[in-house]
């Protein structure tokens, strides 16, 4: 592997959750710079671009399964874990953030030492906090940092902590466009909420860097864009490249609150009471990540302009 032959020469990587918005432009990025890439997957037809990426191989395989994840890890160098779901599809009491998140964790951990991979990189989220965290999805990523600092032995490893992550296909950005699209007036929960969003590109960077350079080893680097804003003032960013005209009410925390109780009960989850309890802390960085990687953030508000032009 690179860092351990101290030279920038590609090896081999696993990317869990490599079909998902972060690991599929990683493995895109990885697979130019020359990786061999394994990414498993459970969908019956895997992204077609994946499919077609020089040195990627698709394997059909259960990631929370112990035998399959040590057969996936054998022969790998690297693995970077992108795994994570914001919302319990049919349990509230964080059993399914726990299984996702912390058992995930745990068992790609020992599959990694039996198989003798060299290097974890962890994809978390900023605030994460395994005993102060407000949210059970913040408290989970929380206990998956611990077990990595506490449990990693030998393997040496790197945790993100990003900010909301925007790019082509994010799940943040899209969410809302359809409904400033279609709806003049958007009642907005925790409207006051702060975010310092960061491009897809930029956290893939640091992915990459983190894979070849041992400086990274033991450290945790929190990844934010250039800019801080509202959740409030991101909509209008948005609603003002896309040319649409929407008036976006902040809606008070208990009828926030009551908003999240209804939609978390609807198809597509557009918005859960643990969402809301996350919101009460700012994601943002007390800490330049991106600039102690060499990296210069891309703004939200020139991708905007650049992704919606008139």
């Amino acid at each position: 592997m690179a860092s351990a032959a101290g030279n920038a020469r590609p090896g081999t990587a696993c990317l869990l959750g490599g079909t998902g918005f972060v690991g599929s432009r990683l493995a895109a990025r990885l697979s130019r710079q020359g990786w061999q890439l394994r990414i498993p997957t459970r969908r019956s037809r895997p992204p077609e671009d994946l499919r077609v990426l020089p040195g990627v191989r698709l394997f059909s395989a259960d990631v929370h399964d112990p035998e399959s994840l040590h057969r996936l890890l054998l022969g790998c160098d690297a693995v970077v874990n992108c795994v994570g779901i914001l919302n319990e599809r049919h349990r509230r009491d964080g059993s399914e953030f726990e299984q996702a998140h912390v058992k995930l964790v745990a068992k790609l951990l020992d599959a990694a030492g039996q198989a003798g991979v060299d290097k974890l990189v962890q994809i978390s989220a900023l605030q994460a906090d395994a005993e102060r965290a407000p949210s059970l999805y913040l408290r989970s990523k929380g206990r998956a940092e611990q077990l990595i600092r506490t449990q990693a032995g030998p393997l040496r490893w790197t945790i993100f902590q990003p900010s909301v992550i925007f790019g082509p296909g994010d799940g943040f950005l899209n969410r809302f466009a359809p409904l400033l699209r279609y709806f003049p007036v958007l009642p907005l929960a925790r409207a006051g909420a702060l975010f310092a969003p960061v491009h897809v590109d930029d956290v893939v960077s640091a992915i990459e860097r983190a894979l070849v350079d041992p400086a990274t080893d033991g450290q945790t680097y929190q990844l934010c864009g250039p800019d801080t804003f509202s959740l409030r003032s991101i909509l209008g960013l948005l609603a003002n490249a896309m040319d649409r005209r929407c008036l976006i009410l902040g809606l008070p925390d208990w009828l926030a609150r009551l908003q999240a109780m209804v939609l978390e009960r609807l198809p597509g989850q557009l918005f859960t009471l643990d969402n809301f309890r996350s919101l009460s802390l700012p994601s943002v960085c007390s800490s330049d990540g991106l600039g102690a990687l060499g990296i210069s953030p891309r703004s939200l508000p020139a991708y905007l302009a650049a992704t919606y032009r008139r």
